[in-house]
């Protein structure tokens, strides 16, 4: 199957573009301008629980235009990646851009790429500003799952489609049962899952504690309803699924989730979470314009497909094709944000790629704090410059598996 997957990609490699070269900077580069995210919180449980995606979303935008003081005016174009809400989440993320203080005149758009939606969003506009069809904008993610998550949110499917094409019928296959496929047919054992779910908390708790996300938080106010129905005002600015003291041997206590001869469960998948993050892009010579400081720099992108019963393998396809074409090697990545849906996945793209385990999620990841899945692709921005900064790195890569068969990865270099 590698090989095959290779042959398809082969032709995606080629990037001959003047501008967004590793270690060139030229005026024409596309720049990350500011970064920012909610705290992730968990669903139906956590401080967003009663907060609409359009608030959380609005909240990180108003942290967008008060941390770089910019003209909301100069914005010509927002897109939001989201995944379960009716319509495409469309009304909610042009209420939120308009709340925010946006004017009318700035366009807005949703977009759908399941887990990968977010970078998408980033890409999307990256690629519009690059193409010279806007200036500045807006790439972005949302995701309420407290509100849209569930069988109500999945729409009904051809039978005649499925019945006929296997591939086909494999991407109504649960998330969980492809991690267990994906753990069974590459022998991820559940203690290599366990332990590097433990090894996720770990980080984050080490990450909470030191205050290495407050960079990358913006605090919004929520108001939760309690038993009672009374109204409370809190400030939401950590992500509450941490959990400290979590060890392989606890997790190693609980049952399989998707199957009872398996090895995903509930400590070893990621946390239904409800989050928000967006991330500024221009032109390095619009950014020196109106004198804005710069994170860094997008390089390229790329998005392949794989087998849908197997879709958590993405990753270990996506990546490879996004570095080669940045005309880099694997090993000149410094930080590696690698979505932690499933551990099986995310253990079996690191091992196939042979990164070093340490230069994957330096703080953590989605089975500490949460996938909502719309905003990770951008949340993944948003916690990786503060940490490439951190380290004094230059070099970073996002990347994840998406539903029904696909990984998208992105490279970015830290000025």
């Amino acid at each position: 199957m590698a090989s095959r997957l290779q042959q398809v990609t082969s032709h995606l490699l080629p990037s001959d573009n003047v501008a967004n070269k590793v270690g060139v900077k030229s005026p024409e580069d596309v720049v990350i301008v500011s970064a920012l995210r909610s705290a992730i919180t968990r669903a139906r449980k956590g401080p967003f629980k009663d907060t609409l995606p359009e608030e959380i979303l609005a909240s990180v935008f108003k942290g967008i235009i008060d941390q770089t003081k910019i003209d909301p005016a100069i914005v010509n174009d927002i897109a939001v990646g989201n995944v379960l809400p009716p319509g495409g989440g469309a009304t909610n993320a042009r209420m939120a851009a308009l709340y925010a203080g946006f004017p009318e005149s700035a366009a807005v758009n949703t977009v759908n790429r399941q887990c990968s939606s977010g970078l998408q969003a980033v890409v999307q506009i990256a690629t519009a500003i690059q193409a010279g069809l806007i200036e500045v904008g807006i790439g972005a993610g949302v995701e309420s799952m407290t509100k849209n998550y569930g069988p109500a949110s999945l729409s009904p499917t051809s039978e005649k489609i499925a019945d006929a094409c296997p591939a086909a019928a494999d991407c109504l296959l649960p998330m969980g049962i492809t991690s267990e496929n994906v753990a069974a047919e590459f022998n991820v054992t559940r203690a290599k899952q366990d332990a590097f779910a433990a090894e996720s908390h770990r980080k984050a708790t080490e990450a909470q504690k030191n205050g290495w996300f407050k960079e990358e938080i913006v605090p919004i106010e929520a108001t939760v309803l309690d038993k009672e129905e009374k109204e409370h005002k809190v400030i939401v600015d950590r992500d509450d699924g941490v959990r400290p003291g979590t060890t392989a041997e606890k997790l190693a206590k609980l049952r399989p989730a998707f199957d009872e001869n398996g090895s995903t469960t509930a400590g070893n998948a990621s946390q239904v979470s409800d989050g928000a993050a967006a991330v500024l892009l221009m032109k390095r010579k619009t950014a020196e314009k109106y004198g804005l400081p710069i994170l860094g720099k997008y390089i390229t992108s790329a998005v392949v497909g794989v087998p849908p019963r197997v879709m958590g393998i993405g990753p270990a396809f996506a990546i490879p094709v996004a570095v080669e074409r940045a005309g880099l090697k694997l090993e000149d990545v410094d930080i590696y944000e690698i979505n932690e849906a499933f551990a099986s996945q995310a253990v079996y793209s690191i091992e196939k790629l042979g990164i070093p385990f340490e230069k994957v999620n330096p703080k953590g990841g989605a089975i500490a704090f949460g996938h909502p899945l719309g905003a990770t692709g951008a949340r993944q921005i948003a916690t990786l410059f503060p940490e490439l900064k951190r380290q004094n790195k230059k070099i970073g890569v996002t990347s994840m598996c998406i539903g029904t068969g696909m990984g998208m990865a992105a490279v970015f270099e830290r000025e």
